[in-house]
Formats: structure tokens, sequence, C-alpha cells
């Protein structure tokens, strides 16, 4: 009876649990419903090209349904109407030519059937030449450099970085529409105007992409790569660097602009005085006040991810800055490290991403904020110094 009794309290308890559980995942399944976005389909073309890549998906996936189908349908009949129970044996042939034939030459002529739009449309994605416009795009751990080769905006040249508020990434706020896909400074071209872009990289392989103009091409150290896209709609269209790149590789979103040719005459004129109004006086004399002011912006944009606002790293891979042997040793050594980098660490050369002054900036604030408080000030004429060598 204490065995029977034991069993059905057993028995009790697996059923709440599995009442429990399935509960549980209905309600799962309901909240994900009501919060999810149910978009199952590419983002809407602004390219010829793109149309083209959406309309060979859409073909290929249907043609893969009617395969599908046929399969499953031939397996499943034989399943049931030629099952054991119906007095039905196994076949004990072994070929027959006429089945190998035809699952060989039908296969064969879907593909090549498939070849010819496809082929065509790499063709059109590869062709390059005679652009409106080239912009060279850089891939730096972990955002990009953009720098305006030809046309009107030609000598414009800045980095693009990730503006999403650390609140959001750390969950102390709420995410905002764009959430690890917005930048401070976008790439701007103008509507309806071949874009060639020349992709490159200063450290790790990157991928430049931008779905909705159907381009997606690596950014590899020490070679350049080309691709293009002409957008027939303005708007502002996002992607993401498509290579698993290192630690933040998920926080360097592609933001491309694309605006009307007047917008984009006005973008350059302003892009063309700001590059004047801070064009670097070799001369000037910097006070320590004003190299922490702006050191403390270099700093926020390019090392915090990695050294962390508060200068204490993420150990081993990102030693803290704050009481640093690097930070409160020789100037010259600190100024060499962020210039060259660090060969077999995460340390990336700064000396293509920033100007001396920001170096000299950077530094400054360095080997002052935190407990470090050296004292110490760096003339932007030190970097430059050391930058030949």
């Amino acid at each position: 009876m204490a065995r029977n009794s034991n069993s059905n309290r057993d028995s009790n308890r697996l059923r709440r649990g599995t009442t429990g559980l399935f509960i549980a995942g209905l309600l799962g399944l309901f909240s994900s419903a009501a919060n999810a976005a149910w978009e199952l389909n590419l983002q809407e073309p602004v390219t010829a090209v793109a149309r083209r890549v959406y309309e060979l998906h859409t073909l290929l996936l249907w043609v893969i349904v009617v395969i599908f189908v046929g399969v499953f349908a031939v397996v499943a009949y034989s399943l049931v109407y030629h099952r054991k129970s119906k007095g039905h044996k196994a076949a004990t042939f072994h070929d027959n030519t006429t089945v190998e034939l035809a699952w060989t030459i039908v296969p064969a002529l879907i593909l090549v059937a498939i070849a010819f739009p496809a082929t065509s449309a790499l063709v059109d994605m590869r062709d390059t030449s005679e652009p409106d416009l080239t912009v060279k795009v850089t891939g730096y751990q972990w955002k990009w450099g953009y720098e305006y080769l030809t046309g009107d905006a030609a000598g414009v040249k800045y980095m693009s970085v990730l503006s999403t508020p650390r609140e959001q990434i750390e969950n102390k706020a709420p995410k905002g529409e764009h959430y690890l896909l917005e930048v401070d400074r976008p790439l701007v071209v103008p509507v309806g105007k071949k874009i060639r872009i020349l992709t490159t990289a200063n450290d790790v392989i990157h991928n430049w992409s931008v779905p909705a103009f159907a381009v997606k091409t690596d950014a590899v150290p020490g070679f350049l790569r080309d691709t293009w896209f002409r957008a027939e709609k303005e708007g502002t269209y996002r992607g993401q660097c498509s290579e698993l790149c290192g630690k933040d590789h998920g926080f360097m979103p592609v933001v491309v602009e694309v605006v009307s040719e007047e917008k984009y005459a006005a973008w350059v004129g302003e892009q063309k005085q700001q590059l004047a109004a801070v064009a670097e006086d070799p001369n000037k004399v910097w006070t320590l006040d004003e190299q922490l002011a702006l050191g403390e912006k270099v700093y926020t944009t390019n090392c915090a991810a990695c050294h962390q606002a508060n200068g204490e790293g993420l150990p081993p891979a990102f030693p803290a800055l704050d009481g640093s042997a690097v930070a409160k040793g020789p100037q010259a050594a600190h100024i060499e490290m962020v210039l060259k980098g660090k060969a077999g660490t995460a340390m990336a050369a700064f000396a293509e991403q920033l100007s001396d002054t920001d170096i000299a900036a950077v530094v400054a604030y360095e080997r002052n904020a935190w407990s470090n408080k050296l004292g110490e000030l760096i003339q932007p004429a030190e970097v430059k110094a050391l930058r030949g060598k």
C-alpha cells in the first residue's frame, strides 16, 4: 500500500511538473510573439543589383519548395501505401539505369538553368567601371574609416564609430530604435550616382555589408578589394561588419546616408569648412586643461571599449591603464605604444587613425586621469618627432 501511495505521489508530481513546463512554454511563445518583429524576407532592395538578387532569391526559394514537396510526397506515399502491414516486401534489385540517369540529368539541368541568372547577377556585381564617385573604406577594430578619393568631396576623410550609448549596451537604459546600428558619422553619397567602394583593413579581416544595396565585401589587410552600388532612393541604410573580427565585432555598424545632389553638395561644403577649421596649427601650445578635455573625447571614442571608461580594463586581454606601468612610465614609450600598437596583442596602432594632436591629448589624458595624476603635458610636436622613428 505504501509503495502504491509513493507511486501515486510521484505520478502526480510528474504531471504537475509537465503541466508547469507546458504553461511556461506557452507563455514564452506568446511573449516572444508580442515583442518580435516577424519579418521573414530580405531588406527592401534600393539598387538594380539588389533587386536582381532579391528576385533570384525568390526564384530559388520556389525551386527548392517544388523539389522539397516532390521528394517528400514520394517518400510519404511509399511509407503509407507500401508498408509491411499491407503485405509489401522490399525489392531486391541493385540498380536501375533509367532511374540513375533521371536523378543525374534532372538535377544537372536544374543547376544549369539556375547558373545563367546567377552568373549574370554576379557579373553585374563585379562591374566597378566608370564610377561617379570612389570612396576608400578601411576597417579598424572596431570602426570604419572613410576617405573620398574622387569627386567634389575628394580629400574628405573621417572615422565612423558606433554611437549607441554605453548605458544601452550595459542594459542600464532602454534600447533605442536603431540599437547597435547607429554611428556618429555615416557615409554620405548622392542618390542615383554610381559609387565605387575600395575596401581594405588596418588589422584583421572585416566585411563591409549593406543588405539593401546587395553589397557585402571583405576588407583584407594589405589588399584592396572593390564593389559598387547605385542607390535609387534617398534614405538611411544600415548594415554591419560581417566577419568575426574580434571582441567588439557586434559593435561595428555600417550606415550609409543617401541624399539628393543638392544636399550632397551642401554636405561637401560643410566638410571642407570643417577641415579648414580644424586644421592643426603646429605652433599651437596646448594647456593641460585643453588637452584633458580633448583627450577624454578621444579616449571615449577609441579606447574605452577595451580599457573601460574607468581605466580598469578587462584583464588579461585588455590591461588596466589606471596605475599601469605604461601610463606611469616614460612618456616616449607610452606615445609609441599608441602610435604603433603592440604586436601579438589586441592593442592596435593608431598612427593612421589619429592626428598628432589627438594622440598627444589622449596620452596626456591617460597619464592624468583616474589615480595616475602625473600632471604631465604633452605637445603635438613631441608626437610628430616620434612618429617618423
